[in-house]
């Protein structure tokens, strides 16, 4: 910020120096142009709480002003010729003449401002603080302390009236000035924003009685006062309480104009609204009329097409039944074919063969999978096109009940009048809604629906048509596949029935065979047995031999004669064992043999009564060629 002039006595040594504040980016005139407030430091000892703008420790303390405006700018202590106290920080008095100095702001109160320490005393005795104020203002040049003031302030010198130069918004900080010395005492006075210095004095009322001050210019900007006490209650200086008045007058006079002007505005636009409001009335009668009939005309179309829909669904219903039955009956034609093949699937190892009765069945089942994949998409086509009549209709018959509501209210709307009785206020009518077509959309929407439902009529009747030459050729091809597998196992069985015969005479021939082995082997047995004497007495007369002591045990003749009989003799024994075990080898092939043929014998048993007495049962129930067509 720019500095403030210099004083009349020339150049100041202890100039105050304030630091530059950051201007924000969305600033008025007012603020650009207000009083600059100067940064001040503040004691050690000071509170959380404080406000930096008030450079106090509280409400509780006095201000500490011992510290400099701005850092770095810090001025020495020195001693005042005319006082005998030292200086303490701040802006020290001008000593080069007897004029009070003029370094601090005028409009403002220099103790609240931090630019005059506590305790600064002007002249070398002490005064108070009433007769301070009156001394200052009688030495001081009147000129001289106006152009400081002005100047202070951010206006021109009463001598050079520039009205571009003034401030176009008054505030408390830069009043306007007047020499209307006549105003009420309720209204601002011109002293108002003059400054004052505080009492100082310490007595039982003053303003320190507390430890505190009262009230003070700044109260305003930080939005801080402070605590009423049973001590004082003076919260507000005169100023502010005369500012005050003048702000509620000027509001009063402000709301009677308005109110002057809104009085004649409202009279003229009654008149013409009631004036345009009869003419719209009129003229919205007329569009109702012609939009009722046009709705009418319109509705009767969706009766006559809705008719035709009726008629159509009520056929496709009946295909729809048909189809049903057929696929009741194939169904039933499918369980047959299906437990013929499971029900020879039971048969048992090597009759479990792909034969010619097996490949008939399942062509069977095959071309009955395929008539039911051709029913069911027939069916599904059939329901598709039942959906597509039901949609078609009730589209319609949708269009033509928005209709019918329609014409009833538009009837009702074109009967209403200025004295009909059930007149309401509807708040949430006046809007124009989202769904809301144009006259265009809404009859193309109507033509398109009857359209839409006759097309459909038409592709409903071809699929009837189609339905039916669908199911007469199901049943033909049904009924010849069936005829083919049904001579298949009449052969199949007629050859099993052989089979079984041959087997039950191979089986006797067998147990025959198993009763000889028997025999064999038993013989076998005794005659190893009668062996084991002999070899024992071999191995005894060895054995004793070994006995002998030293030299005596003679690898002689005899004991060479013993060997030759022991191997003599285990190779009879063995060649006896051999024939016992190929014997037993034999007779275990036979057995295997005849389980074969009583398991073979089983089997084809089993397959007879497959085929004869459940697979030719189950086909007795095959259904009859009109069964097939669903009738």
């Amino acid at each position: 910020m720019a500095e403030y002039p210099p004083r009349s006595c020339g150049p100041c040594p202890h100039l105050a120096h304030f630091a530059a504040k950051e201007e924000p980016k969305n600033k008025d005139w007012l603020s650009t142009n207000t009083i600059p407030k100067p940064d001040i430091s503040y004691n050690e000892k000071s509170r959380v709480h404080d406000s930096p703008a008030l450079a106090t420790t509280g409400s509780s303390f006095q201000p500490d002003l011992k510290t400099d405006p701005v850092p770095g700018k810090e001025v020495k202590l020195t001693k005042i010729k005319k006082m005998d106290e030292e200086f303490m920080g701040g802006i020290p008095p001008c000593h080069m003449n007897n004029e009070p100095p003029i370094c601090c702001l005028p409009g403002a109160d220099p103790v609240q401002r931090g630019l005059i320490p506590k305790g600064f005393q002007i002249c070398k005795e002490k005064r108070e603080q009433d007769k301070l104020l009156k001394s200052y203002l009688k030495e001081s040049d009147p000129a001289v302390t106006a152009q400081a003031m002005y100047a202070a302030v951010g206006r021109s010198h009463p001598s050079h009236p520039d009205p571009s130069t003034k401030v176009p918004v008054p505030s408390e900080h830069r009043p306007e000035p007047t020499d209307d010395s006549s105003l009420p005492c309720y209204l601002p006075q011109p002293q108002d924003s003059i400054a004052h210095v505080m009492e100082e004095s310490m007595g039982p009322v003053g303003p320190w009685a507390t430890g505190r001050v009262d009230w003070g210019p700044l109260s305003g900007l930080t939005g801080i006062r402070p605590i009423v006490d049973k001590y004082s209650i003076a919260r507000y200086s005169e100023g502010e309480w005369r500012g005050h008045n003048k702000k509620t007058l000027d509001g009063t006079l402000l709301e009677l104009h308005r109110a002057n002007l809104i009085d004649w505005n409202g009279r003229q636009c009654l008149q013409q609204t009631f004036a345009d409001a009869d003419k719209n009335q009129e003229d919205n009668t007329k569009r109702l009329q012609q939009r009722e009939l046009e709705i009418h005309r319109w509705k009767c179309e969706a009766e006559r097409a809705i008719e035709a829909a009726t008629e159509e669904l009520y056929f496709m219903e009946n295909d729809r039944h048909r189809l049903r039955e057929a696929f009741n009956v194939l169904n039933l034609q499918k369980s047959i074919a299906g437990e013929c093949l499971d029900r020879r699937t039971s048969r048992i190892d090597t009759d479990l063969v792909r034969d010619e009765v097996e490949d008939e069945l399942i062509r069977e089942v095959t071309l009955i999978n395929e008539v039911r994949e051709l029913l069911t998409r027939t069916l599904k086509d059939v329901d598709k096109q039942i959906m597509e009549d039901k949609t078609a209709k009730g589209r319609l018959e949708y269009d033509w009940s928005d209709k019918l509501v329609a014409h009833e209210i538009d009837s009702t709307n074109m009967a209403l009048n200025t004295r009909s009785t059930i007149l309401m206020f509807k708040p949430g009518a006046v809007r124009f809604s989202d769904e809301q077509s144009t006259p265009e959309f809404w009859e193309h929407f109507i033509r398109e629906t009857v359209i839409a439902g006759e097309a459909t009529r038409q592709r409903s009747a071809t699929l009837r048509n189609t339905v039916n030459n669908i199911l007469l050729n199901a049943a033909r091809d049904l009924r010849s596949q069936a005829d083919r597998a049904e001579t298949a196992l009449a052969k199949r069985i007629a050859c099993n029935r052989e089979m079984l015969n041959r087997l039950e005479n191979e089986l006797k021939t067998v147990l025959r065979r198993i009763a000889e082995i028997e025999n064999l082997k038993d013989a076998l047995k005794i005659g190893l047995r009668r062996l084991d004497i002999p070899v024992k007495k071999a191995q005894t007369r060895l054995d004793n031999r070994m006995k002998r002591p030293r030299v005596e045990n003679c690898r002689d003749a005899v004991h060479f004669g013993l060997m030759e009989e022991c191997k003599t003799l285990g190779e009879g024994v063995a060649a006896v064992t051999a024939q016992l075990n190929q014997a037993r080898d034999s007779l275990a092939q036979l057995v295997k043999v005849r389980q074969d043929l009583e398991r073979e014998i089983l089997i084809k048993r089993k397959t007879l009564e497959i085929d004869c007495e459940r697979t030719s049962r189950f086909r007795s129930f095959y259904p009859s060629a009109s069964a097939l067509t669903g009738r």
